[in-house]
């Protein structure tokens, strides 16, 4: 099998992939990409230019929930979680964390109290779901929280005094660190050099 994945370490989408594929046991080529400086080759097999973007066999998929379905095809994802996730929680969470992007009279490096809030009320949904274990469907780590975490972490950094003294995330919080400390998250962690196109 010929496989090829541009990602980028740090973003929740690339992740996502990464964990499917590492739990799949996928052979592949890592190309770690600079979002400000994305290689051609990438762009020219997926044409939004955003990560992740995985090539096998000649098929691109450039989704990084098809590309978890691709890698562990009898996922089953909880959809309520997902769809928060991917809908309202990132919508708000971007507001809060990048608000000068969003509001030319706020100073860069300011967060937006009203979407936190926002935020918080989206994540209530995982905190009623945690209710009794440890993950969101039982005593293991599932797709839907491998695909969920990445993005709770990104938000839980923004302000983490904040984050970890909320008493309205307690639960939430737990499985944060416990998702955090999983060695499947280490595994994908690994840093890779700059991809280089041959010249």
């Amino acid at each position: 099998m010929d496989a090829i994945l541009y990602s980028f370490r740090r973003c929740p989408y690339a992740m996502r992939a990464r964990m499917g594929l590492h739990l799949a046991g996928t052979d592949y080529e890592h190309r770690e990409i600079l979002l400000r400086d994305k290689p051609h080759a990438m762009i020219e097999a997926s044409p939004k230019g955003s990560v992740p973007v995985f090539i096998v066999d000649g098929t691109v998929i450039d989704e990084s929930l098809d590309i978890m379905r691709w890698a562990m095809p009898d996922a089953n994802f909880q959809t309520d979680i997902i769809e928060m996730i991917d809908g309202p929680f990132k919508h708000h969470m971007d507001r809060y964390k990048y608000a000068s992007r969003y509001d030319p009279e706020v100073k860069r490096g300011d967060v937006n109290l009203e979407h936190r809030a926002k935020a918080v009320e989206n994540l209530a949904l995982i905190e009623k779901t945690l209710v009794g274990h440890a993950y969101l469907r039982g005593e293991d780590m599932g797709p839907t929280d491998m695909a969920a975490f990445p993005f709770v972490r990104q938000f839980a950094a923004v302000q983490r005094e904040w984050w970890a003294s909320n008493p309205d995330l307690r639960r939430t919080q737990a499985w944060l660190d416990t998702c955090l400390q999983t060695p499947l998250f280490d595994a994908i962690m690994e840093k890779h050099p700059l991809w280089v196109p041959p010249s």
